[in-house]
């Protein structure tokens, strides 16, 4: 069984949770945007991205700072602190704590030089009320000079946190196919070792709802997580939004967002997702965001608070939780 007390009465492990008991207080991300582009853009593998994404990198909450490469140790700090403070003001509208995450949200946050790289990762670990940094990025994105440049700094400033987030999506080949990932399997397993091995969490981007992929897809990929060095996981719903190579197919045919046109479909295959994820496994995000300018389908997941409600209704109703019927003779509950 859960543990309501240890999840804070969530039928699952969530961000919050951990937050809460790790801290003793709930912690939010100030999202950066810190000019990176991606292997996927640049022509190193691609151009036009991955089919869902955003022009702004799926970046688009995030406050942009300019190049501070070769700015001056003062410009840097002053240019620095101007965006994180503006990615706190638009946290003005929720009961905000002392303490942030900062999260370099947009594009491949690894995909830069050392030097660069370390110098804004030094300028986000040194913010007093900054506990630790989240850096979002692609598995094929971490050479071993920047696996050694974290290990460093996360020694440095101990007891802040260094996290690593890898979109994965998929273990399915068609679908990262589809969905021009531009990485392997393979090159998504060296990762994780890498980070395993560097003692560095890693938290695992999923998508549920792409193209072709039914239930049985879905919880395939999340078995595999299940048995990976795997600490969080981002279960996100495919969202069309403008502008990407997604809506063309959207716009073709209306149907083709398939099965997760209403919320208790996607509440259906979620719900049994969560029950199938191994229960220690920190749930980082459980639906997910879209800029409403920029949301094309489904229109229902704007209303976020109602969806979670009714997905936590529904599991108490079900008796649903993380890791039901997860059970590999090790109890995680």
């Amino acid at each position: 069984m859960t543990n309501p007390e240890y999840w804070h009465g969530k039928p699952y492990y969530s961000l919050d949770a951990y937050c809460k008991n790790t801290y003793g207080e709930k912690l939010y991300k100030a999202a950066l945007n810190a000019g990176f582009t991606c292997p996927n853009r640049d022509g190193t593998l691609g151009t036009k991205g991955c089919i869902f994404c955003s022009k702004g990198g799926s970046g688009d909450f995030a406050s942009s700072f300019s190049d501070i490469s070769a700015s001056s140790p003062d410009e840097a700090e002053q240019i620095f602190e101007e965006a994180y403070q503006h990615s706190i003001s638009f946290l003005s509208g929720k009961k905000t704590g002392q303490k942030y995450i900062i999260y370099f949200q947009a594009f491949t946050n690894t995909y830069g030089s050392v030097p660069y790289l370390e110098k804004i990762y030094r300028l986000a670990l040194t913010r007093t009320n900054c506990v630790g940094i989240s850096i979002a990025t692609r598995p094929d994105c971490l050479p071993d000079p920047v696996i050694n440049l974290l290990v460093r700094l996360r020694e440095e400033y101990s007891p802040k946190f260094i996290w690593v987030e890898l979109g994965l999506q998929s273990i399915h080949e068609r679908s990262a196919s589809f969905i021009r990932r531009g990485c392997s399997l393979s090159s998504f397993d060296v990762a994780l070792e890498k980070l395993y091995s560097a003692r560095i969490l890693a938290v695992v981007h999923l998508i549920l709802g792409l193209p072709g992929e039914h239930l049985t897809d879905m919880l395939q990929t999340v078995n595999y997580l299940n048995h990976q060095p795997v600490w969080g996981v981002k279960l996100q719903l495919l969202h069309i939004l403008k502008d990407t190579d997604l809506e063309q197919y959207w716009r073709q045919d209306p149907d083709f967002y398939g099965s997760f046109r209403t919320l208790s479909l996607y509440l259906e295959a979620l719900i049994s997702c969560l029950e199938h994820l191994r229960p220690d496994m920190v749930i980082h995000r459980i639906t997910g965001d879209a800029p409403r300018p920029l949301l094309l389908a489904p229109l229902w997941s704007a209303h976020k608070r109602h969806v979670l409600n009714t997905l936590h209704k529904q599991m108490k109703e079900q008796g649903s939780y993380q890791g039901k019927h997860y059970n590999d003779g090790k109890n995680y509950c």
